[in-house]
């Protein structure tokens, strides 16, 4: 179900453009816009796929999505709603245990240490990591983070969950589980945004999907329709 614009919007983002100083030549730099003239709103209980190649903007729009980094340009306006960001690439300190990890995550989201510990054990029973969820988290794979990760970002209770990549990381198991999960949160009025190469995830958990390329927006819709365009320009 594609939604339309009568539904709440929970994050607005109108015209962005997000730039770097990149080296060039002999001492020299050169802006770099990494996101240019980025429109479009995200609803509320919907899930979002984001796709595109590497390098295309991606993780920095989920980045914008989520207040760690402000537009050069442009406006993204949040409608009040808590957002939490899990990526590979971030989120974790990697001296901490997985425990102490999840305690830091929640308290950053605005919980209570009392709110956090009763839910620890659910979030210690779906991340399934045995007795590494008390180990420092530089001793886990890839997929252990995403385990963990996806549990805290499930249970901690934040409003906007943005997924970046990780639901391609780990063991087949892992994928269904949190995918059924995706599919529960549909039903709900939890909104999720993922990024992700999985084609066939992205048609079987989004409402919407939007293509990236170059730092733009190169189409919004229904994912069937989004997912054959953009194969057709790459094969």
């Amino acid at each position: 179900m594609v939604r339309t614009l009568t539904d709440r919007a929970v994050l607005t983002i109108s015209s962005v453009g997000v730039s770097y100083l990149q080296p060039s030549g002999r001492s020299g730099r050169r802006r770099f816009w990494a996101l240019e003239d980025v429109s479009f709103e995200v609803f509320r209980g919907e899930t979002l796929g984001i796709i595109g190649r590497n390098g295309v903007g991606k993780s920095t729009l989920l980045r914008l999505l989520a207040g760690i980094i402000a537009p050069d340009r442009g406006e993204i306006r949040n409608h009040g709603v808590s957002v939490s960001l899990l990526s590979l690439q971030a989120g974790f300190i990697n001296y901490l245990t997985g425990r102490e990890n999840v305690i830091l995550s929640g308290m950053m989201l605005g919980l209570s240490r009392r709110s956090i510990l009763a839910r620890m054990d659910e979030i210690e029973e779906y991340a399934d990591i045995g007795g590494f969820f008390d180990q420092p988290v530089k001793s886990y794979s890839a997929g252990m983070r995403a385990r963990v990760g996806f549990s805290i970002a499930i249970h901690v209770g934040a409003d906007v969950i943005l997924l970046d990549e990780v639901l391609g990381v780990g063991d087949i198991d892992f994928r269904a589980k949190s995918s059924a999960t995706i599919r529960e949160m549909m039903n709900s009025e939890r909104t999720v945004v993922l990024v992700s190469h999985l084609p066939g995830l992205i048609k079987e958990v989004c409402n919407r999907v939007i293509w990236i390329d170059k730092g733009r927006v190169v189409q919004v819709g229904e994912p069937g329709m989004v997912l054959e365009q953009y194969r057709n320009a790459y094969s």
